[in-house]
C-alpha cells in the first residue's frame, strides 16, 4: 500500500515539531516539510507550485505568526495578514490541488473575552474578543471558516480544532515573551541556581487556567485527523465544525506555582504582587465533543511539566543569551 504524503505546515513551532515527532513513527505516513527559506507560505505563487508538484495527502495547518500580548498589540497588522495570507493560499491550493483531508490548529483566543465557563464550541462569535489579541483570533475564526466554506461548496473534508495553553518541548522560554508555563519553569530554575530566598509572582494566584502538554495536542490533532467523516461530522455542524482541544480540567495559578516549585526542586518562597492583575478569572474549555469522539489526554500536569522542565534543562544553553 501506498504511503500517504502528509505535509506538516509550521513543522519547526512547538505544535508542528511535536506533530512531526508522531507521525515519523508511523510506517504508512511519508512526511513532507519545507522551512520558511525553502516555501514562504505567504506568498501565493510558491504556495500553488509547491502543491502542484508534491502530491500531498493531507495537510496539517500549524503554521502560524504567533506571539504574546506586546507583540500582538504592537505589530496586529503583521498579525492578521500574515496569518490571512497563510490560511488562504495553504487551504485554497491544497483544495486546487486535489488534497481532501486538512486541519486546521487554531487556538482558544477566538472565544469572546466574556464567554461562558467552561467555553463551548458554540460560543464563538457570540461577543466581542479580547482586543489585545483580535487581528490574531479573527485570523483563526477566519481559517475556521475557510475550512466550512471548501467543505460546504466542494465537499472537501477540511477540519479545524482549538487548543486551550499548550506547553512542552520547543516551548519559547524568554524571560520577558514566554507564556506562562516556560516563564515560571526558567524563573524557578534560576531561583535554586541563585539560591534566591522568594519568587514573585503576578497577581492573586487565584485565576484559573487550563494546560495542556503539546504531544497531547499533536496526538489529539493525528485522532481527529484520521477520524471517518461520519464519525467528525456526528459531533459537529456545517458552520460550527471546529473541536476544542484541552484537558477539561483547570487549576489555579497558585497550584500551577507551587507544582512547578516541586518539580524544579526550588526550595524557596512564593510571594504573590497582588498590585498586579489577575488577567481574566477562568479560562477553561468544554472538551466533551472530544471525549464523545474517543479521545483524553495523557500527560497530568505534574508529568508533563517534569517532561517540560527536562527538556528545557537539556537545550538551556540556547536559552543563556535570550
Amino acid at each position: 500500500m501506498a504511503k500517504q504524503r502528509v505535509f506538516v505546515a509550521g513543522h519547526r513551532g512547538m505544535v508542528g515539531a511535536a506533530l512531526v515527532r508522531q507521525l515519523a513513527s508511523n510506517d504508512s505516513v511519508e512526511l513532507v516539510t519545507r522551512t520558511r527559506a525553502e516555501l514562504d507560505l505567504t506568498e501565493q505563487a510558491q504556495v500553488r507550485e509547491f502543491f502542484a508538484s508534491e502530491h500531498i495527502d493531507q495537510v496539517y495547518l500549524a503554521a502560524a505568526k504567533v506571539g504574546g500580548i506586546h507583540a500582538n498589540n504592537t505589530y496586529p497588522a503583521d498579525f492578521i495578514y500574515e496569518n490571512l495570507a497563510i490560511e488562504t493560499n495553504v487551504i485554497h491550493q491544497a483544495h486546487s490541488a486535489g488534497v481532501d483531508r486538512l486541519l486546521l490548529l487554531g487556538s482558544s483566543c477566538i472565544y469572546p473575552k466574556l464567554a461562558e465557563q467552561p467555553m463551548a464550541e458554540s460560543a464563538l462569535l457570540t461577543g466581542p474578543l479580547e482586543p489585545t489579541n483580535e487581528p490574531y483570533a479573527i485570523a483563526k475564526i477566519a481559517g475556521i471558516k475557510l475550512c466550512e466554506s471548501y467543505q460546504r461548496q466542494y465537499g472537501r473534508d477540511y477540519r479545524s480544532v482549538m487548543p486551550t495553553n499548550l506547553y512542552g518541548p520547543n516551548d519559547n522560554f524568554h524571560p520577558e515573551n514566554s507564556h506562562v508555563i516556560p516563564a515560571l519553569l526558567r524563573r524557578f530554575h534560576e531561583a535554586k541556581l541563585n539560591k534566591a530566598p522568594s519568587v514573585a509572582i503576578w497577581g492573586t494566584g487565584k485565576a484559573m487556567r487550563e494546560f495542556l502538554h503539546v504531544d497531547d495536542m499533536a496526538a489529539a490533532s493525528i485522532h481527529v485527523m484520521n477520524l471517518e467523516r461520519e464519525q467528525y461530522d456526528s459531533v459537529t455542524e456545517p458552520m460550527l465544525s471546529h473541536i476544542n482541544v484541552g484537558t477539561g480540567v483547570d487549576c489555579s495559578i497558585r497550584e500551577l506555582a507551587e507544582t512547578i516549585r516541586t518539580v524544579t526542586g526550588y526550595t524557596g518562597e512564593i510571594e504573590f504582587d497582588t498590585s498586579k492583575p489577575d488577567g481574566t478569572p477562568r479560562k477553561l474549555l468544554d472538551t466533551g465533543k472530544l471525549s464523545h469522539l474517543g479521545w483524553t489526554p495523557q500527560h497530568t500536569l505534574q508529568s508533563g511539566l517534569e517532561d517540560a522542565y527536562g527538556w528545557f534543562c537539556q537545550h538551556q544553553e540556547n536559552f543563556r543569551a535570550a
